[in-house]
């Protein structure tokens, strides 16, 4: 098995332990700081693991499809999880939020089955990697309020919040631009 690989893998086995960190747990007080700091730390590296897997794999030529199949499915459990683990803090917001994003993950994931059945690769476009940029970032920014308080903990929330706009924002406009692109591919067999 090649690094890049290796490295999804990682991301994969991180996703229960950012979760033991991140959610309210019977036999743990993970209320504490150290908790919410660990599930940071845990999803930053994780995230990181997502860059560097795919650069990784195109610079020593060792893309596999064992990579194309794996890493965009640990992508969406990393970021489900984390969405997931902000639903208490916010529930009204951030419940729509995770329902747009897993929403058109399906839609997405669907319709690259499909062209995949039929010998077609769909990349990633921009507007969907920059998503997923602004998803990470809000991701980030929102897991780390709860280690201040007062006055900065809302300057830091308003941050997140505004990320997280801009990245349900993109996902619906990528979405879109994803089945128009790929809407032939779904009108063949009506």
């Amino acid at each position: 098995m090649n690094l890049p690989n290796k490295l999804t893998l990682s991301r994969i086995a991180a996703i229960p332990i950012f979760m033991v960190f991140a959610f309210p747990m019977p036999f743990f007080d993970n209320t504490t700081l150290i908790f919410r700091f660990l599930a940071v730390f845990v999803y930053v590296i994780a995230s990181i693991t997502d860059s560097l897997d795919g650069y990784i794999a195109r610079k020593r030529n060792i893309v596999t499809n064992f990579g194309k199949f794996l890493d965009p499915i640990a992508d969406k459990l990393l970021v489900t999880a984390a969405l997931f683990a902000l639903i208490p803090r916010n529930p009204t917001m951030y419940l729509w939020a995770t329902m747009l994003i897993i929403s058109r993950e399906f839609i997405v994931t669907g319709m690259r089955l499909v062209a995949a059945n039929g010998g077609v690769v769909i990349a990633a476009g921009k507007l969907g990697k920059l998503k997923m940029i602004a998803q990470t970032i809000a991701i980030i920014i929102l897991l780390i309020s709860p280690l201040f308080t007062g006055i900065i903990e809302k300057v830091i929330i308003i941050a997140g919040d505004s990320f997280l706009a801009i990245a349900v924002i993109l996902t619906i406009v990528s979405g879109v631009e994803y089945v128009a692109k790929n809407i032939e591919l779904l009108k063949k067999d009506m």
